[in-house]
């Protein structure tokens, strides 16, 4: 078969959750073959054997560097990569900032197109292959990732953010126009290529009651979309919310009186919930994202990693940009395990990339399709060099298994950690040099 590749290298998967399993849930091989058919997983094994099996395949032989389901990000701001990494916000404080003046700018569809383009190549260069993004009150900004995002192969997921108070007058709809515009971006984009849609507001406090029981209304519609949004990302945040719905019981229940609740809701934060907000949240199914560098970055708390899944919580992991500081999925792997370490919480290098690959894809409602090395799965996938600085070469030449040796690229490793990445069975970066 013409399309048939065959990868070679150490080979990094799961059979299970290692939070729940431990470490013993990833299957790592020292020597293993990825067979590649038609844009999917077709095999996985020794080398020789696929190759004997399939002597016309086109081999990749990646020595010792690392095989490995491409990342997912489950939560960013695509239109904030111009202000990534700017000084010195509290959450309120950037949006008025940064982001709004930013955002502002997306009604343009050039500028739109050309910052989707930045931000896609920068994530494929660092080693995601799929992306839950924000988009602006725009329809083209929504048009121009996916466009984008189709360019390239990729799977992606993104959504208009709704906002009608509390924004700047060039960056609000009102109610109507937010399902309005919604209901023709989804008729447009929903199930194109790898493309889906999400139901995005903002958060609580840009969106009148009425606006958020009209996105409500719009998910109960197309129940098998997911809904995202931000929740109890600030102290600050928390108490505007309880002035603007004094109703509520807490911030998750001003969602859910709004139809915004239920097991694809995807929820960016969630680091200030209450025991009510935990309780709910596992029962209904709902899935948070933690955002670690974005949460050291302003100075939002520390995210209960251990305790939300040692409850049974889903969660996945998202560099958050651009209020994250990094398009790495391996910094932000590392902010994870620097935020749990400052809760006393010690979380082992099977978990955290777990968490940037497969718990990601299981977030989004995505886990049979990407996220993971397994017969069937898309083949998006990320070739790491374990020894990609001499830092880095030089304690891991000491490891004494593949969580010692894949420890240092996860704490200082850096896009020239990527030898490679490949979309849907397609190489579309590959490291200089």
């Amino acid at each position: 078969m013409q399309d048939t590749k065959l990868l070679i290298g150490q080979t990094l998967g799961f059979a299970g959750d290692p939070f729940a399993e431990g470490p013993g849930a990833a299957r790592h091989a020292a020597r293993g073959g990825v067979l590649v058919q038609g844009g999917r997983i077709a095999a996985l094994g020794d080398p020789a054997t696929l190759q004997a099996a399939h002597p016309n395949a086109v081999v990749h032989d990646y020595g010792e560097a690392l095989i490995s389901a491409g990342f997912v990000d489950a939560h960013i701001h695509f239109p904030q990569t111009g202000i990534i990494a700017s000084w010195g916000k509290r959450l309120i404080d950037w949006l008025n900032e940064y982001t709004f003046p930013e955002e502002a700018r997306f009604g343009d569809p050039a500028h739109a197109r050309a910052v989707a383009e930045t931000c896609l190549d920068l994530m494929l260069a660092h080693g995601t292959t799929t992306a839950c993004s924000f988009a602006t009150i725009h329809p083209e900004s929504v048009d121009a990732f996916f466009t984008a995002a189709q360019a390239r192969g990729m799977r992606a997921l993104a959504g208009k953010t709704c906002m009608d108070r509390n924004a700047p007058d060039d960056l609000r709809d009102t109610a109507q126009l937010a399902y309005d515009q919604s209901q023709a971006l989804i008729a447009r984009w929903q199930g194109v290529g790898r493309l889906g849609y999400v139901i995005t507001p903002r958060f609580a406090p840009t969106s009148t009651p009425a606006q958020l029981s009209a996105l409500g209304a719009l998910w109960a519609e197309h129940p098998d979309l997911l809904m995202q949004t931000h929740l109890s990302e600030q102290a600050e945040e928390i108490a505007w919310v309880q002035r603007l719905f004094p109703q509520a019981r807490d911030y998750l229940d001003v969602y859910e009186a709004h139809g915004l609740l239920g097991p694809g809701a995807v929820f960016g934060h969630a680091i200030h919930l209450t025991a009510r907000e935990r309780a709910r949240l596992r029962e209904v199914g709902a899935a948070l994202v933690h955002c670690p560098t974005s949460n050291a970055f302003i100075g939002s708390g520390l995210f209960d990693l251990a305790g939300l899944k040692g409850a049974g919580q889903r969660v996945g992991l998202a560099s958050d940009i651009g209020g994250g500081s990094s398009f790495s999925m391996l910094r932000t792997m590392a902010g994870a395990y620097e935020i749990a370490q400052l809760r006393g919480q010690a979380v082992h290098p099977a978990q955290l990339w777990w968490l940037a690959t497969a718990g990601s894809a299981s977030a989004l409602g995505l886990g049979g399709q990407v996220g993971n090395l397994a017969v069937g799965m898309e083949a998006d996938l990320v070739v790491i060099d374990l020894a990609s600085t001499p830092a880095i070469a030089q304690r891991a030449a000491r490891a004494r298994d593949i969580w010692e040796a894949l420890f240092p690229t996860i704490m200082m490793g850096d896009e020239r950690a990527i030898v490679a990445t490949w979309v849907a069975g397609r190489p579309v970066h590959r490291r200089a040099g």
